[in-house]
C-alpha cells in the first residue's frame, strides 16, 4: 500500500511537471559572430583600411623621433668627455625633453583616449548601430527571444518582455523602507 502510494505520487509529479512544461513559453536563444560579420562588411574594410594607414603613418613618425633620439645620444656619448658640466646637463635636459616628447606623442596618437582610438569609435560606431540594428530586426523576425555575442561576451538583444530592472528596484525600494 505505501508502495502503491510513493509510485502514484510520483506518477502525478511528473504529470504536473510535464504540463507546466508544455504550457511554459519556450525560449529562442541565438548567438552571431560579430567579427566575421565585421570582416565581410565592405564599409569596415574600408574604416580598417583607413586606421591602417592613419596608424602607420603615426608609427613612421615615432619611429623618426626615435632614430632622431638614438643618434643624439650616441654623439652626446662620443662629445661627453669633453664637455664641461653645465653642457652636460643641458644635453642631458635636451635628451629628456626629446625623450617626453616622443612618449607624449606616442600617448597621443596610441593611447587608450589617443586619436587611433577615436578615429576607431567614430569609423566603426555607425557600422556598429547598423549591425545591431539588423541583429534587433533579424531577432524579432525569427521571434528569438535574446542574441548574445560569440566573440564578445555580451547581450546584444534582449526581448523587452524579460526586462526585470524595475521589478528588481521597487522590491529593494519596498525592502529598503
Amino acid at each position: 500500500m505505501k508502495y502503491s502510494f510513493v509510485i502514484l505520487t510520483c506518477f502525478i509529479a511528473a504529470f504536473i511537471a510535464t504540463n507546466n512544461s508544455m504550457n511554459a513559453q519556450t525560449q529562442k536563444i541565438g548567438y552571431v559572430d560579430t567579427e566575421v560579420i565585421l570582416k565581410q562588411l565592405p564599409e569596415a574594410q574600408e574604416a580598417d583600411k583607413k586606421l591602417k594607414d592613419i596608424a602607420t603613418k603615426f608609427q613612421d613618425t615615432l619611429v623618426a623621433m626615435q632614430k632622431d633620439l638614438t643618434g643624439k645620444l650616441e654623439q652626446y656619448k662620443k662629445q661627453e668627455s669633453m664637455m664641461t658640466p653645465d653642457a652636460k646637463k643641458k644635453e642631458e635636459d635636451q635628451l629628456k625633453a626629446i625623450q617626453q616628447s616622443m612618449m607624449q606623442y606616442q600617448e597621443e596618437k596610441f593611447g587608450n583616449t589617443g586619436e587611433i582610438r577615436r578615429l576607431q569609435e567614430s569609423f566603426l560606431t555607425p557600422i556598429r548601430d547598423r549591425i545591431l540594428l539588423t541583429i534587433k530586426e533579424v531577432s524579432k523576425d525569427e521571434k528569438f527571444n535574446f542574441i548574445l555575442d560569440k566573440v564578445n561576451p555580451a547581450l546584444l538583444y534582449a526581448d523587452d518582455k524579460f526586462d526585470l530592472t524595475f521589478k528588481v528596484l521597487d522590491k529593494i525600494r519596498r525592502n529598503s523602507k
